[in-house]
């Protein structure tokens, strides 16, 4: 692997460290701008960029254990430059350790950290030569930092599952949220299996793995795919990005072919999409211009007719549409906390006080838009979290401060149907 390929990934990560941008839209911006390198370099800048932002705790853990200079003490280049080679060492089979430590050797004289060759390769060959036999806290004596370490996880996160669900399910949880997920398209649905499997075809023969979902026939998972526009289908509208847990959600609230629906956060539009295929009509509003173009691009490209795009802030109440929803879709900003297998800065930047802050907003939502649903109509609430003061206990809330009755709920877990942690209530307002 070229030299300038790990420099890459050092750059994106002190980019990361120093200013506030999300390390998902930083590696799309990264693999744009390198898009001439060989599909094997993207791959590893990918890889190892996620990975270190991903495995950080369990990394510093292992840095700490080994070396005389806390983490948090070093600077910044040397930092990252340790973490991004205990990364490779522990979790990339096909890069020899000597080559990792190396080329970290290498990179810290280019910068001009000479002197610290020798405390970088110190560390590196340490922890290669103990890869086998780490550090871990205590499984008996400190459940909670064991889980914090081995999965990478504050904490505080830890403790807030361990107070809600079982140690198993926290666990099988944990261990999900960093498995490798294969991307979820959507095929039209209004596609029968044959159109469906003929695309699938193409797709396979353009080098990626394809194979349906077991759940919804119009969900297929793709895996070693090189950039989705440049894929069989993509220009032409015969897929969309939505994770099967979306697209599950929008099926729980029964829409009807002469529906009138509202998506009242509706960005980046899969849900919208999805409803259009099955009401008479959508209307598809978000908080900003910037939203709602991402929604138009992806409808555009689609070529659905009948839904409206808008912006509108839902923390406001829009007199026009009150009782004229059939079904209003409610997909509320949240704490994120299912898709952190996909936005892995997401665990860095929550906190408890963030989590009230977000209960409040959703609260605000609700009591400016519930007005929206007819009498005998659905409000499909729904969020991509795993946190029951954003879910089953909002769902609760409802029912008790408006006209409202839960016909189901459901929480889908990181790692089960290889789906996104999401959550979804139908409530129906009582005639």
């Amino acid at each position: 692997m070229a030299e300038n390929t790990r420099e890459i990934v050092l750059d994106s990560l002190l980019v990361l460290e120093k200013e506030d941008i999300l390390s998902h839209k930083l590696m799309k911006d990264v693999l744009d701008k390198y898009d001439y390198l060989d599909g094997r370099e993207k791959a590893f800048i990918k890889r190892v960029t996620e990975g270190t932002i991903e495995r950080r705790i369990e990394l510093d853990y292992y840095l700490n254990s080994f070396s005389s200079v806390p983490v948090h003490k070093m600077k910044p280049f040397i930092r990252n430059l340790l973490r991004m080679s205990v990364y490779q060492i522990l979790f990339l089979d096909g890069v020899p350790d000597s080559a990792v430590c190396n080329e970290a050797c290498k990179l810290a004289g280019k910068r001009k950290f000479h002197n610290l060759k020798g405390f970088v390769n110190g560390i590196l060959r340490n922890i290669a030569k103990h890869k086998k036999e780490l550090p871990l806290p205590d499984e008996q004596q400190d459940f909670t930092g064991y889980l914090s370490v081995k999965y990478s996880m504050p904490e505080w996160l830890v403790e807030l599952w361990l107070g809600e669900y079982d140690r198993e399910l926290v666990e099988r949880m944990l261990e999900g949220l960093l498995q490798i997920h294969p991307v979820s398209l959507r095929f039209p649905t209004t596609w029968n299996e044959e159109q469906r499997e003929s695309l699938a075809e193409k797709l396979r023969k353009a080098g990626a793995e394809v194979r349906q979902s077991e759940q919804l026939p119009y969900i297929y998972w793709l895996e070693n795919a090189e950039g989705l526009q440049r894929l069989p289908g993509y220009a032409e509208g015969n897929f969309v990005v939505q994770d099967i847990s979306s697209a599950l959600a929008v099926e729980a609230a029964g829409i009807q072919a002469g529906d009138f629906v509202m998506d009242i956060c509706a960005a980046p539009g899969g849900k919208a999409m999805l409803a259009a295929e099955r009401a008479k009509y959508v209307l598809a509003r978000d908080v900003s211009e910037k939203k709602t173009a991402i929604i138009t691009e992806n409808l555009e490209r689609m070529g659905l007719s009948n839904i409206e795009v808008q912006v509108f802030d839902a923390t406001q109440t829009d007199a026009e549409y009150i009782e004229k929803a059939d079904v209003l879709l409610m997909d509320v900003p949240c704490s994120g906390l299912g898709v952190m297998g996909k936005k892995r800065d997401i665990k860095y930047r929550v906190s408890p006080e963030s989590l009230k802050s977000i209960v409040a907003l959703q609260q605000e939502i609700v009591e400016h838009s519930w007005q929206y649903v007819k009498p005998g109509g659905v409000l499909l609430y729904s969020t991509c979290t795993v946190n029951p003061a954003e879910n089953e206990r909002m769902a609760e809330w409802i029912v008790e401060h408006f006209p409202f009755e839960e016909e189901m709920h459901r929480q889908i877990f990181p790692g089960e149907m290889e789906a996104d942690g999401f959550f979804f209530a139908r409530l129906r307002r009582k005639e």
